[in-house]
């Protein structure tokens, strides 16, 4: 075989092996479901950090908005105990991530998913809003900037 015919097989094979372990879509729509993933790592994915598994930059919704919460690199795990490559989502609306070894504050705009879920549904007025997703360990000490990822959305009347 030919260079081209090599670099195209292993194209295919890429292609075919990221498409396979794609983030699965939970579609709750209940905000007391604590569904844990127990290991979320993406074998296929370059980066590590956390995402929005359902929505992303610049989505226009309506309330009550649906937030699937995913990370690649680390494991979910309810609060309690600080283990290395674990630890829980918060999301943080309307304002940016926490610095790295800060706790996450508790109150209405700091969200704590204390027991591993991941996924929630918020009542949000109608806006734009900026969504941080932000990782902390097992005592809600922030993993910092590289853990958090920040979206702005719009929810329509």
């Amino acid at each position: 075989m030919n260079t081209k015919t090599n670099l195209l097989i292993v194209s295919v094979a890429l292609i075919t092996l990221s498409s396979c372990n794609q983030p699965r879509n939970e579609n709750s729509q209940n905000s007391e479901d604590t569904t844990m993933i127990k290991e979320t790592t993406d074998v296929s994915a370059t980066d590590t950090g956390v995402y929005f598994v359902n929505l992303k930059d610049g989505d226009k919704l309506k309330s009550p908005v649906v937030i699937q919460m995913g990370v690649r690199g680390m494991t979910v795990e309810p609060a309690g105990k600080v283990e290395e490559g674990k630890g829980h989502h918060h999301i943080i609306i309307d304002d940016a991530f926490i610095e790295k070894g800060q706790v996450v504050p508790m109150d209405k705009t700091h969200l704590h998913f204390g027991k591993g879920q991941t996924t929630d549904t918020l009542q949000l007025s109608p806006g734009e809003h900026t969504l941080t997703l932000q990782f902390a360990n097992g005592v809600h000490d922030s993993y910092g900037k590289e853990w958090s990822k920040t979206i702005s959305i719009t929810v329509e009347d």
